[in-house]
């Protein structure tokens, strides 16, 4: 009768003690995405929140937090809590744990005992030495929440007392004069106290053990995911949110307001994104350098993509494995992480003297397509390699050819992968502006120029090579050039621009717009080959 009371007050204790650690967990998810939010300046540590300064609230939520874990690591210990904890902490989280204190070991002593030399060294290795028993020695329980709660524990008290405040800034010994100020430092400090809390909360409430060492792995690849779309989520809104101002300078909404399309007109005018940056534009726009970004990236697409697939099922599927595929994949591999300048001036001395010596579109894009080759070439390689050999036997035993089975078996099934390639590729090459510097675009171009007309540029001749396109021969604006060109040189504006910074963050927002369109096409191009691979 006692053992089963026992064993009860054991289920509900554990019950609550889940919850804590559940709480915590989500604490400390709060916490990383409040440092985030520092970290980009959406929210200031100076500014109240009900009266309290937001650095002080972070320390008081870091010092609750800190006290959780260590509650329940201590629990655990005691045997308030069923768990069932390993041996040790494991030798990961001893280094890494060691490392941390030794560092705040150091720092205390040096920049607040204000030890010179290396006279903090002894310091260092002491509280190094400390968090490597604490961890390594005890069992789990101890081991993990201990020293990850007493550090969230530390850092939320210097931010309570003030040792560390909204004016608080760390002067750097270096030849030129540098500091760390509390906008950067409490952001950060928050953030890692938060992972570690986190991870030590989420091993508490997997009871330690296998299934606890688990649930710290996922609470940080989770953290971590969580941040890196925040990341891209506020680099996204933060250029969207400067440019569309520019964007919608002088735009109009109404019947007949906008450009003539055949005998209708459009009911929208978007002048930035309709003109040109002419001098007698009354509203400057970008016309020229989109067409011209788009242009490029059609260009380097359609050279790249043939021979870079062409030769992935050569060497995958005709070529015998020895020195020449070796030679090919480390080539390949090299190519793709070449500086994008080593590009450029291959295109200045190679190409450009090959069209006219002069700077020409066509130029830009076979260069950019250089640049994209290897990545297309690498990617359908793994994605050919990677369609199941049941295919090409299936294929063979119906007696078809070698070729027939590439085209009509194994090429359909790799698509998906080579779209995925192309996609990255793009990424790339589409906000590239060394290249284009050297090679299609310059001077006066960023200030005015001409729409490039590709498609009505073409000239039938009774000359080979019978087709002729001199707006291919000619040079044109694209719009990484004209953002770098806007904001390092300063020049494509003129004086009739009301707000350059709208200018050029509205500049910034339509290659961002080209590029996510561009990824928008690639994506529905990998749906649409996915699926129907999969329907057949």
């Amino acid at each position: 009768m006692a053992g089963t009371t026992r064993t009860n007050l054991v289920k509900g204790d554990t019950s609550e003690t889940n919850a804590v650690a559940a709480g915590a967990i989500a604490l400390a998810a709060l916490l990383f995405a409040l440092s985030l939010a520092a970290l980009f300046e959406l929210v200031t540590i100076s500014d109240p929140v009900g009266g309290v300064p937001v650095v002080t609230l972070l320390g008081l939520i870091l010092a609750g937090l800190g006290g959780a874990v260590i509650t329940f690591g201590v629990g655990s210990f005691l045997g308030y809590v069923e768990t069932q904890p390993s041996p040790s902490a494991g030798l990961v989280a001893t280094a890494v744990l060691s490392g941390i204190w030794f560092t705040v070991g150091g720092l205390v002593a040096s920049q607040t005992l204000g030890l010179g030399g290396l006279t903090w060294l002894p310091v260092a290795l002491l509280v190094g030495g400390g968090a490597f028993a604490l961890t390594a020695l005890p069992r789990e329980d101890i081991g993990s929440t201990l020293p990850a709660g007493a550090l969230t524990l530390l850092t939320g008290l210097v931010f309570v007392t003030g040792t560390i405040g909204p004016a608080w800034v760390w002067e750097l010994a270096f030849e030129q004069q540098a500091s760390l100020t509390a906008e950067f430092v409490v952001p950060t400090a928050t953030l890692f106290a938060a992972l570690l809390s986190g991870w030590a909360a989420a091993k508490a409430y997997g009871g330690f053990g296998a299934r606890g060492r688990h649930m710290g792995a996922y609470v940080l690849i989770y953290l971590n995911a969580s941040s890196i779309v925040g990341v891209l989520f506020v680099l996204v809104a933060f250029t969207a949110v400067k440019g569309i101002p520019g964007l919608l300078n002088g735009a109009r909404v109404g019947q007949g307001v906008g450009p003539a399309v055949g005998p209708v007109a459009l009911p929208v005018s978007v002048p930035f994104v309709m003109n040109g940056a002419g001098l007698f534009a009354e509203v400057k726009g970008v016309l020229p350098a989109i067409v011209g970004t788009v242009w490029l990236v059609v260009g380097a697409v359609l050279f790249a993509v043939p021979l870079g697939v062409g030769a992935a099922i050569f060497l995958t599927e005709y070529a015998e494995r020895g020195r020449l595929t070796q030679a090919v994949e480390v080539a390949t591999n090299g190519l793709w992480s070449t500086p994008s300048i080593v590009f450029g001036l291959f295109g200045f001395a190679f190409l450009v003297p090959r069209f006219g010596g002069n700077k020409s579109l066509i130029s830009g894009m076979l260069t950019l397509g250089f640049m994209l080759l290897p990545l297309v070439l690498i990617t359908s390689r793994e994605a050919i390699i990677a369609v199941p050999d049941e295919y090409r036997d299936a294929s063979a035993a119906l007696g078809v050819t070698k070729w027939q089975t590439v085209k009509s078996v194994v090429i359909p099934a790799a698509l998906p992968g080579v779209v995925t390639g192309v996609i990255l590729g793009v990424g790339r090459i589409a906000g590239e502006t060394a290249p284009i510097l050297l090679t299609m675009t310059g001077g006066t171009f960023v200030s005015g120029g001409q729409t490039v007309d590709v498609i009505g540029g073409f000239q039938f001749t009774s000359t080979p090579p019978f087709v002729a396109n001199p707006e291919l021969l000619d040079a044109t604006t694209a719009l990484p050039f004209q953002l770098f060109a806007l904001i390092k040189a300063g020049v494509g504006l003129g004086d009739n621009v009301a707000s350059p910074e709208q200018f050029q963050w509205a500049t910034a927002l339509m290659l961002l717009v080209v590029v996510l369109s561009f990824y928008a096409i690639g994506i529905g191009a990998r749906y649409y080959f996915r699926r129907r691979l999969n329907h057949e």
